[in-house]
């Protein structure tokens, strides 16, 4: 699809506005801010951004997080967690669920996004393998963080030098998860994680595989280092990188995701 017009504002502007606005990571394809801006894309809702600043103080303290992405809906609570963000927008658009209905699927659905976005969560545990690595002497060629990143990174996401080997374990672990999942969906015809339609797992798994294959340079402009520390696979989590998920990701942005990036 094609690329969705962001209106991104100085922080200054985002803070006397009212509606709906979100605080996004600048530069690189973040899975986190990429989910959030395609579900926002998805339902169709008006909305303005801003980019976070992480030196800014004021910006922590009117968003209550040092992070990105952060959504604020008028005078409401920020909400910084993808949770929070993505059951805003089903109250903002029911009309476009990206949750099934049905209660079982509900859960599963839920549970399957948990395992992609929340702590200990296939994104959160390659951050921290490669911060590891970083940290214990391997350069971005294998899939480490330079060591002033990796240092600041560790500090802000909860690092623990003991789990290291584990961080690189559990993201094969969910890796393989994942496309069993989808290898069983298209065993009965289907190109979804969950029914005949798109649903946030899609989405969260389509933006997700940024962290082990951006997409092309014409889609996804970042810098050459990050690039290569997102794609340098050890060879374990390449095997455990599944073609059939990153054909799911291409599948996912051309029929309804937006291109190329607003990074």
């Amino acid at each position: 699809m094609t690329s969705q017009a962001i209106n991104y504002l100085d922080f200054d502007q985002i803070k006397q506005q009212s509606g709906l606005r979100m605080v996004l990571v600048k530069g690189l394809p973040s899975p986190w801010s990429e989910a959030a801006k395609s579900i926002f894309h998805l339902k169709q809702l008006n909305w303005s951004a801003c980019y976070h600043d992480p030196s800014s103080r004021e910006m922590s303290a009117w968003t209550g997080s040092r992070s990105a992405p952060v959504a604020i809906l008028d005078d409401e609570t920020p909400l910084s967690g993808w949770l929070g963000i993505l059951m805003l927008a089903e109250r903002l658009e029911p009309q476009i669920p990206l949750l099934p209905r049905d209660p079982k699927q509900r859960e599963d659905a839920l549970e399957l996004c948990h395992k992609i976005c929340s702590e200990m969560g296939l994104g959160w545990c390659r951050r921290l393998d490669s911060v590891h690595k970083g940290l214990n002497g391997q350069d971005f060629n294998d899939g480490a963080y330079p060591q002033p990143i990796a240092g600041y990174l560790a500090k802000k996401y909860g690092y623990q030098q003991e789990q290291g080997a584990h961080y690189g374990e559990h993201t094969i672990s969910i890796l393989k998860l994942l496309s069993e999942k989808l290898k069983s969906q298209h065993k009965k015809g289907k190109k979804y994680y969950l029914g005949d339609s798109i649903s946030a797992v899609d989405i969260y798994s389509a933006t997700f595989m940024a962290c082990f294959k951006p997409l092309p340079e014409d889609q996804c402009a970042m810098s050459p280092v990050i690039r290569t520390v997102f794609e340098a696979l050890d060879e374990k989590t390449k095997a455990a990188l599944d073609p059939i998920l990153l054909q799911h990701r291409d599948f996912i942005y051309s029929q309804h995701l937006a291109l190329p990036l607003s990074l």
